[in-house]
């Protein structure tokens, strides 16, 4: 049990080191630029060497999206426990609206987002996650029970979620932060709603 305990608490604390890397990283990014700041100006904001940074993140740029990894693992339990005759598109959609408004609920996120968008290998980087993303909820979709889902059609499933999550997140962008964010989300998943399929013919 104290081992245990002694286990959590080291992973809080890693957690707890990575959010404050990030928060000075954003901080420093939006003030310098991403190309101008260094990983020893990142460390050095927060009291620790180069080395240090690199037991907590590969790369400069994870600095960022370095919590990606955590949050597909959550997404892809709470798509796992929907209710099983729940429709994939449906399940999608709640548990990727709730994720979108818990990532992208500040003011902050309008800077961040606006660096990613002005910021080739951070944009690069973004897409190789989220494309990590995709394909863990994927599986997560076909590993529901009774989902019956072959891997195309959850793919496209998820595709589709992840571009109407891209629109929203766009437009919110182009308003400045100022459009209901959850309102977009909402909009975009009805606009691609799979068709029902057809009657059976009597």
């Amino acid at each position: 049990m104290v081992g245990g305990e002694r286990a959590g608490l080291r992973e809080r604390t890693r957690r707890a080191v990575r959010a404050e890397l990030a928060e000075q990283a954003m901080e420093l990014f939006v003030e310098r630029g991403y190309e101008a700041t260094t990983v020893e100006d990142i460390a050095a904001a927060v009291g620790m060497s180069k080395r240090s940074f690199f037991r907590y993140f590969a790369v400069k740029e994870d600095v960022l999206f370095g919590d990606v990894e955590e949050i597909a693992e959550q997404i892809a339990a709470e798509i796992t426990a929907r209710p099983e005759r729940e429709e994939p598109w449906e399940s999608l959609r709640v548990v990727l609206g709730a994720w979108e408004g818990r990532i992208h609920a500040s003011q902050r996120e309008l800077a961040g987002l606006r660096l990613v968008e002005a910021t080739p290998v951070l944009r690069a980087r973004l897409h190789y996650k989220r494309d990590e993303l995709r394909d863990r909820v994927a599986d997560a979709l076909r590993d529901r029970p009774g989902s019956g889902l072959d891997a195309f059609t959850a793919d496209l499933l998820v595709a589709a979620a992840g571009a109407a999550l891209d629109a929203a997140s766009r437009e919110w962008l182009r308003s400045d932060g100022t459009a209901d964010r959850a309102a977009l989300v909402e909009r975009a998943f009805a606009m691609l709603a799979p068709a029902p399929p057809p009657a059976a013919a009597l």
